[in-house]
């Protein structure tokens, strides 16, 4: 849900945290997004950082200069401002990470969690159950077959918490519980309904099921994708996941290695948010139409 007016809740005495709605879509974190960026815009006084995040964002200020009430009702008013109409196109770039998936560096991480913490089923295995995938190629096939949308970073320089943008693509599993003390670097994980790319070895929770050879955060800046920034991504963007074999895992690691690997990325598109919605309710139309035929075939088989 979409809250008609921000809500605003303190931080301690420096932070204010704002909240736009209550779930996890897409234009409620479009329009959180586009709030900060009119902020940042507005360049308010006593203003130092904005966190933009699923729902919400965190903003931090400096009560010397302006206090929360006084805050508050700047943000509301850009908020109106910005009104529940029509969005925007935005620029948007395109990423195609190559991704190995079911690799062995994530089953041993898996392994290493089953025989030291907790038993469990493997990720890969534990997803299908859930999501009523036929197995670990098909779970291949609809993981890699959406772009997905950068909807925030978080937790760890770098990571990002990814969208699908077809919903017949959407996935959920239950992050680990307890957490694992450990993740190799460039793991895919599923943890609710958002896929991550962990950026450097850290603990984590989400279900692992894949491994990619590119570096998502290089704090030496060492590959031009990085010239600019010490993350790759940022919100708006948008990632589609190449499955590879091993053989072009290992060459792309040695790209890596010695400084030559260039990211694929797609700067010069726009992504039109209107456009997407109605091509979104035509994908939901027809899967329900597609429920109705196999429920009417059912009765006449009866």
């Amino acid at each position: 849900m979409i809250y008609q007016t921000p809500r605003f809740l303190p931080g301690g005495d420096r932070f204010m945290e704002v909240e736009l709605g209550d779930g996890m879509d897409f234009v409620l974190n479009f329009r959180v997004h586009s709030l900060a960026s009119a902020i940042r815009e507005e360049k308010i006084k006593g203003v130092i950082e904005l966190v933009p995040e699923l729902a919400s964002m965190m903003v931090s200020y400096d009560p010397a200069q302006i206090s929360y009430d006084d805050l508050s009702k700047e943000i509301t008013r850009l908020h109106e401002a910005a009104g529940q109409g029509e969005i925007a196109d935005l620029p948007s770039r395109l990423f195609s990470i190559p991704v190995l998936y079911f690799d062995p560096w994530t089953d041993e991480c898996i392994e290493d969690y089953r025989a030291k913490v907790a038993a469990k089923t493997p990720d890969p295995d534990l997803i299908c159950e859930l999501n009523n995938v036929a197995d670990r190629a098909a779970l291949r096939r609809l993981h890699a077959s959406s772009e997905y949308w950068v909807a925030a970073l978080g937790f760890w320089p770098g990571l990002c918490s990814l969208m699908p943008l077809d919903d017949r693509a959407r996935l959920v599993a239950p992050k680990y519980d307890p957490p694992r003390t450990w993740t190799p670097k460039g793991a895919i994980g599923l943890g609710g309904a958002l896929t991550c790319i962990y950026p450097d070895q850290t603990p984590g929770g989400y279900q692992l099921l894949a491994r990619t050879p590119v570096p998502t955060f290089d704090r030496e800046q060492r590959l031009s994708a990085f010239k600019d920034s010490l993350a790759l991504f940022r919100p708006g963007d948008r990632v589609r996941f190449q499955p590879i074999e091993r053989e072009e895992y290992d060459w792309i690691e040695a790209r890596v290695e010695d400084g030559s690997y260039q990211h694929s990325i797609i700067e010069y598109q726009m992504f039109s948010v209107d456009r997407y919605q109605s091509w979104r309710s035509d994908i939901s139309r027809g899967q329900q139409s597609d429920i109705s035929r196999g429920q009417e075939q059912v009765e006449m088989a009866q």
